[in-house]
């Protein structure tokens, strides 16, 4: 242990041992015709949170401070100067024997000229009764110097009472807790409460944003009125919310020690009021703010749009959004375009290879410019039939937005309205204006003109329309925006509304989270399971008791939902008692424990109530359990009763995190009428339906269009006859996840910005195949993308920059395949779920730069996670052997 941590340590035992005489202190001050000198020191480290073999970044610094009376009243206010002298800056550094640093080996960091200039120039502090009223200069010098400046004068802001109160500091305006003893006062700052300028940005959704846990805690010893000593310990750990391993931890120290109280100073200026002391100091006296500005590190290596465009036209395209190495060229474009001019923006796009306009159009939604969205308005013509495919890339695009904008939202509403669009442009764009009015609420910029235009639009347009398809799409858009206030809507569409629409809408209602499903809600979802008015689709009925399920049931909704089983058709009885097992074995699912008690009744809990046959299921579990993370798998089947035949599978994946959590993707693939193409009847009561069959998809919280597999015996036969083969693309392109920049700035007046940027590229396609001559269908989906995470934290001072910068590579491919044949009694079917061995790699690296060196230090690490096939249940594996089996032998 050094000299000066053994000091800190010292005083941090000193402190902790007097906090238990609790008092009053004189009222803080200095005397005048005396000149204080303080030994200062300042010292920060910036590192990983996980232990690595390679070593952070350390930087020190030590100074004379002088401070001395130029002014006071019998209020108690004085007006104080404060210059620092003699400043020596070292940086802790062991990564010289890398072959990876450039620069001179020295460890002392050189100050220029200027820099030094600057940082001698006093300010002037107005101190009244330990507070900080004000800050004065000549209005001269780098914004980051004078930062170092307002850090060292927090250190002199302190009350000499115990108590809570608010403090404006660097840090911004904060609340601070005071405890006093006898000549000690601790000083705890409360980081997060603090209100300062806003920067930066976030990630709508939680999970893909940082963990921030700061402490800030100062140490004061006083004799009499004046401060003897300043200790102040400061730290601040961030990491991205699934992934703490990668992130950064920043500590700061600063101490101040009195080491000269003795010498004789200038004498007390023999005015009335602070105005004429400053006066006669400075001929124009600039206030300086207490609260540290921000600021923005240059980058002078960044590579600019302009000077990509001088090469556009000799670039081969090559361009796989499965693959990482393009997520990592979306991650420069989205950079690129940020700082770039709209007239550069279009002629990129127009200018591109046709293969990579969409890519193009992905990267500027999500910079989000100013710019780039001009440009993009220009760019797309909405009423261009030929433009169809890049209309529904910028759309999805818009919608997949981690922080949209009103600008983004405006853009969107101009482009839909009053033009004659395709009916899919026009289905994606409904959808796609809940999506970003939910998201800009979330956001609290629910007030917004904008949102209240894109939520007016639709619900308008939904009261005004009798046809069931526009209903679903305009049902749909409420179900992205999950807005409070629309549930009635909704509620009336659930009971009221055709089959189509009633089961969108119950589904709509599911989205919410326990706070919103009240007991209005509720009242509704027991009317539609135990159809009190009317007659109901059996998918709505189970989807009502799900909300019932899954949302604090009451025990009286628990034990109607198992004794309305012994009524209910086979499949949906065993569809619900199934669900009913999930519950119990899901430690977090919330009638877990009210379940427990309805079954101890024996009348209930018997075998005639719990053992109905059926080909129905529900099954959920984890897939991977982390200290952060929580990601499972859900898959549910309900089945026809005459034919017993596949009516719906909806599979998905579920992560949860620090208390939020997200549908990072869900497929539904739905298929109805198809008993009587086989010669089947319905269930007696049941309505004739519609020969369909399609899919619904859910990814990252956000509804997509549905997609008609298809619509009608005509249509079937037509699409079995001409059938290419080729599969149906659900999603492709590249989506931006993370983006996230937050500024810290310490109490020493340093600061440090983080940014989260994370991105995956995407494809995603569908394929189904029906062959009603053999009796079989085969449903394949595939899912195949590249993840590429870049998390930086940076230090800034006027002498020294350092940033450790953690990077994140993988790529995955799952497969889900589901194979039906009908042909026998009972129906096979046989469900796999396959993850493709998922390569990772991860880059650190840290950076050091000053006047007289620049050291850059990277070091990686690889790794494979082997694939897996999961096996999802018994009955299942059984399904599938015979299946497997069989397909081998012909």
């Amino acid at each position: 242990m050094n000299s000066q941590a053994a000091s800190g340590h010292i005083w941090l035992i000193f402190f902790f041992f007097t906090s238990s005489a609790k008092g009053n202190l004189e009222t803080p001050s200095f005397q005048p015709g005396i000149l204080y000198q303080y030994r200062y020191s300042l010292e920060v480290q910036l590192d990983y949170v996980s232990r690595l073999s390679l070593q952070g970044s350390r930087m020190r610094a030590e100074a004379l401070v002088q401070v001395h009376l130029l002014w006071r009243n019998l209020a108690g206010e004085q007006l104080l100067q404060i210059q620092i002298q003699d400043l020596k800056v070292h940086h802790d550094s062991k990564h010289e024997k890398s072959q990876n640093v450039t620069g001179d080996p020295s460890t002392e960091v050189v100050l220029g000229k200027e820099d030094t200039a600057e940082l001698q120039l006093p300010v002037f502090l107005h101190w009244n009764n330990g507070k900080v009223e004000g800050i004065y200069g000549d209005g001269g010098g780098k914004p980051q110097t004078l930062n170092l400046k307002q850090g060292l004068i927090s250190l002199l802001q302190y009350q000499p009472h115990s108590g809570t109160a608010t403090e404006e500091d660097v840090s911004g305006s904060c609340q601070v807790t005071y405890v006093v003893s006898k000549d000690s006062v601790v000083k705890t700052k409360d980081l997060h409460s603090c209100i300062r300028p806003k920067f930066g940005f976030t990630s709508v959704n939680k999970i893909f944003g940082v963990l921030w846990q700061p402490t800030s805690k100062s140490f004061y010893s006083v004799q009499g009125s004046l401060i003897q000593s300043v200790l102040s310990e400061e730290s601040h750990e961030v990491s991205p919310t699934l992934k703490s391993s990668i992130g950064t931890k920043i500590m700061s120290r600063q101490q101040l020690e009195l080491v000269s109280s003795s010498m004789p100073g200038p004498a007390e200026t023999p005015v009335q009021s602070l105005q004429e002391a400053l006066a006669g100091i400075l001929e124009k006296h600039q206030p300086i703010s207490t609260i540290s500005p921000h600021f923005k590190r240059t980058c002078m290596q960044c590579p600019s749009l302009k000077t990509y465009l001088r090469t556009l036209g000799n670039r081969r395209v090559k361009m796989d959004v499965s693959k990482v190495s393009t997520t990592w060229q979306f991650h420069r474009f989205i950079q690129m375009l940020r700082d770039a001019k709209k007239r550069d923006v279009l002629q990129l796009l127009r200018k591109a290879p046709e293969k990579m306009v969409t890519f193009f159009i992905d990267a500027a939604v999500a910079a989000q410019s100013t710019a780039s969205l001009a440009a993009l308005s220009e760019f797309l013509d909405f009423s261009n039939k030929g433009q169809v495919p890049l209309l529904e890339q910028f759309l999805y695009a818009a919608a997949f937005s981690p922080r949209p904008s009103k600008e983004l939202l405006r853009l969107v509403l101009d482009k839909l309205n009053g033009k004659e669009l395709d009916p899919a442009i026009w289905e994606t764009g409904i959808i796609v204006i809940g999506t970003l009015a939910g998201k800009l609420c979330r956001m609290k910029l629910c007030g917004l003109q904008e949102v209240g235009l894109g939520m007016e639009t639709v619900l308008r347009r939904l009261r005004d329309t009798k046809e069931n398809s526009e209903i679903i799409i305009y049902l749909l858009s409420l179900q992205n925006a999950l807005l409070p206030e629309t549930i009635p809507t909704l509620l009336h569409y659930a009971e009221e509304g055709s089959a189509g629409v009633s089961g969108t809408a119950v589904s709509a209602l599911q989205r919410f989270s326990s706070q919103h499903i009240t007991g209005e809600v509720k009242k509704a979802m027991r009317r539609i399971f135990h159809q009190k008015n009317r007659n109901y689709e059996k998918t709505s009925r189970l989807a009502a008791a799900e909300i019932l399920l899954d949302n604090e049931p009451l025990p009286m909704d628990l034990t109607n939902i198992l004794l309305a089983t012994r009524e209910l058709e086979a499949e949906m009885s065993k569809f619900l008692l199934s669900k009913i097992q999930t519950s119990l074995h899901s430690h977090h699912h919330p009638a877990r424990k009210a379940m427990k008690e309805i079954l101890k009744d024996p009348q209930i809990n018997n075998y005639n109530y719990l053992s109905k046959t059926g080909s129905s299921s529900s099954f959920s579990g984890p897939l991977a359990v982390t200290d952060d993370m929580l990601s499972t798998f859900s898959l549910e089947l309900l089945f026809t009763e005459s034919g017993g035949l596949l009516r719906k599978s909806v599979s998905g994946f579920m992560l949860r995190s620090h208390g939020h959590q997200l549908q990072a993707a869900q497929v539904s693939v739905e298929a109805q009428g198809l008993d009587s193409v086989l010669g089947e009847s319905n269930t007696e009561g049941e309505e004739e339906q519609e020969l369909m069959a399609g899919m619904s998809a859910i990814f990252f919280d956000v509804q997509l269009r549905p997609i008609v597999f298809f619509q009608g015996y005509t249509d079937l036969m037509a699409k079995v006859l001409l059938s290419s083969g080729e599969p149906t693309n659900v999603v492709k392109g590249n989506v931006l996840l993370m983006d996230h920049e937050q500024a810290i700035p310490l109490q020493s007046g340093l600061q440090s910005v983080v940014k989260l940027q994370g991105a995956l590229g995407l494809d995603i396609s569908a394929n189904i195949d029906m062959n009603l001559w053999e009796q079989e269908s085969r449903t394949s989906i595939k899912t195949r993308g590249g993840l590429a995470i870049d998390f930086t934290a940076e230090i800034d001072a006027p002498f020294f920059q350092a940033s450790v910068k953690s990077q994140i590579e993988a790529e995955a491919s799952i497969n889900f395949d589901t194979a039906v044949r009908f042909s026998g009694n009972p129906v096979l079917m046989c469900l796999q779920l396959r993850e493709e061995q998922l390569p990772y790699r991860e880059i650190f690296t840290i950076s050091e730069s000053s006047l007289n060196q620049s050291i850059t230090v990277r070091k990686g690490r690889r790794g494979i996670i082997a694939g897996r096939e999961l096996s999802l249940h018994r009955a299942n594996s059984e399904m599938c052997k015979i299946l497997l089996t069989e397909t081998k032998e012909q």
